[in-house]
C-alpha cells in the first residue's frame, strides 16, 4: 500500500511553494525522515521528508510546479527498493538545465553513489559545477561543500566527444557565436522583485546621505579584535558597532523605527534590526531581535550565525519575519554609494558602504581619514527630512566617538 507524501505546513500565512528539485527518483530506496524533495517558499528552501521507510513512488508534480500546503506530491511504496545507484526514471526536463543536473545523485568513492546534502546542492548551483565530476572527500566518499568550491577553482578538463544521444544545452548559440541562457527565476527571487517594486510604488521614498570618519572604530577594532575573539568566540566586525549606534539613534528619532498601518502610525519601543545577508538564492534579511538589549558581542555572534546559515540555506522563516529597521552593507562588495530600498512595512533602511581613505579638513588642516558614506532611505510619508538628518548625525556621532555607545549618549 502506497503512502502519500504531502506538502507540510510551511509557516504562518504561507499557503504555497514551488518544487525546487527532487532528491529521490522513482525506485530509489528511502528511509523515514529522509529528504525526498526540496520546496522553495517566498523566504527559504524547505526539505520534504519521507513519512515512512519504503520505495520512492511516482512524482505527482514536476520541478517548477506550484504546490499548495497539504497537496500530495508523491507516493512511497512498500518494499526495500533499489539503491540510488540503480538506473531510475529521470524527472521531466525543466527550463533550468543547472537544476536538472544538480538534482541527480552525485557519485561517491567506489561503486556506491551518495546523495548531495542541501548545502552541497546549493554550492553546486552557486558555482555551476557538475557534481558528477567532483571527487568526494567526505565520509564514505560523499561530496562536501569544500569539494565543490575546490572543483570550481580548478580549470575544467576538455569536454568529452559529443554523444549521439540528444543532450539538453544550457545555452543557445546564435549564428554570430553569441550565447543566451534562460534560467527560471527562483520563487525567492520573484518575491524579492515583487516586494521591492511594491515598496517603490507605495512609499514616498527619499534618500539622505552623510559620511562618517571610521578612525575611532578601526582603532578600537585593531586594538581589541584578538582579545574579543578569544573571549567571545567571534570576530569583531563593524556591524556590531553600527547596529548599536543605530539603536541609539532610533531612540532619539522614533519615527525612523515606526511603520504605517492603514491610517495609523505604529511606534515600537524595541529595535528588531533586519540585517541583509547574501545567500545563493539572493539577498535575505534575518532579524536580530531586541538588538537594543544586546551587547556588541551578542550582535556579532548572531549576525555571523545568520550569514553562515544563509549560505547553507538553513535559515528559518520565523527568523526573517518582523523587523523594525534594516541595515544593508553593500561595502563588503565594494559599493561606494547607493540608495537602498525600504523593506516593507518598515519605514527606513540604512546603507553602509566601503571604507576608503579621503582628504578631509580637521582643525584647519587637510588630513587623510578612512571615510564611509552612509545612506538612509526612508518613507517621506512618515519621516521628515529633518528627522532623517538628525538620525544620521546621531549615528555618525556614535561611530566617530564609540564611547557614546557605552554610556548610552
Amino acid at each position: 500500500m502506497a503512502t502519500e507524501v504531502k506538502v507540510p505546513v510551511l509557516g504562518e500565512s504561507i499557503t504555497e511553494a514551488t518544487l525546487g528539485e527532487w532528491l529521490k527518483q522513482p525506485g530509489d530506496a528511502v528511509k523515514a525522515d529522509e529528504p525526498i524533495a526540496s520546496l522553495e517558499t517566498d523566504k527559504v528552501s524547505i526539505e520534504v521528508p519521507s513519512p515512512v521507510d519504503g520505495v520512492m513512488g511516482q512524482h505527482a508534480v514536476q520541478v517548477g510546479d506550484t504546490v499548495q500546503v497539504g497537496a500530495m506530491i508523491a507516493t512511497i511504496d512498500a518494499g526495500s527498493g533499489a539503491p540510488a545507484a540503480a538506473t531510475a526514471p529521470q524527472p521531466a526536463v525543466t527550463a533550468s538545465p543547472v537544476l536538472a543536473s544538480a538534482a541527480q545523485p552525485a557519485p561517491a568513492a567506489g561503486d556506491s553513489p551518495a546523495a548531495l546534502s542541501p548545502s552541497v546542492r546549493r554550492a553546486v548551483l552557486e558555482h555551476g559545477v557538475d557534481p558528477s565530476t567532483v571527487k568526494g572527500t567526505g565520509k564514505d566518499g560523499r561530496i562536501t561543500k569544500d569539494d565543490v568550491i575546490a572543483a570550481a577553482a580548478t580549470p575544467a578538463a576538455p569536454a568529452p566527444a559529443p554523444s549521439s544521444e540528444p543532450q539538453l544545452a544550457p545555452s543557445v548559440v546564435a549564428a554570430s557565436g553569441r550565447k543566451e541562457e534562460r534560467v527560471r527565476m527562483t520563487r525567492l527571487r520573484q518575491t524579492i522583485a515583487k516586494r521591492l517594486k511594491e515598496a517603490q510604488n507605495t512609499a514616498a521614498m527619499l534618500t539622505t546621505f552623510n559620511d562618517v570618519d571610521m578612525t575611532a572604530v578601526i582603532e578600537a577594532r585593531t586594538k581589541y579584535k584578538d582579545l574579543f575573539e578569544k573571549k567571545h568566540g567571534v570576530r569583531l566586525g563593524f556591524m556590531g558597532f553600527f547596529a548599536k549606534a543605530a539603536c541609539l539613534a532610533l531612540k532619539d528619532v522614533p519615527s525612523v523605527n515606526a511603520s504605517i498601518e492603514g491610517d495609523e502610525i505604529v511606534y515600537h519601543d524595541y529595535a528588531d534590526i533586519s540585517v541583509a545577508v547574501s545567500g545563493p538564492g539572493g539577498l535575505v534579511v534575518p532579524v536580530v531581535r531586541d538588538a537594543d538589549q544586546m551587547s556588541v558581542a551578542q550582535i556579532e555572534r548572531t549576525i555571523g550565525d545568520f550569514g553562515k546559515r544563509a549560505k547553507d540555506g538553513t535559515l528559518k522563516m520565523e527568523e526573517m519575519k518582523g523587523g523594525t529597521f534594516t541595515i544593508s552593507n553593500g561595502g563588503v562588495f565594494g559599493s561606494l554609494m547607493s540608495t537602498p530600498i525600504i523593506n516593507p512595512p518598515q519605514s527606513a533602511v540604512l546603507g553602509l558602504h566601503r571604507i576608503e581613505d579621503r582628504p578631509v579638513v580637521r582643525d584647519g588642516q587637510v588630513v587623510v581619514r578612512p571615510m564611509m558614506y552612509l545612506a538612509l532611505s526612508y518613507d517621506h510619508r512618515l519621516i521628515d527630512g529633518r528627522e532623517a538628518v538628525t538620525f544620521l548625525v546621531a549615528l555618525k556621532n556614535a561611530i566617530e566617538d564609540p564611547t557614546r555607545i557605552l554610556i548610552d549618549l
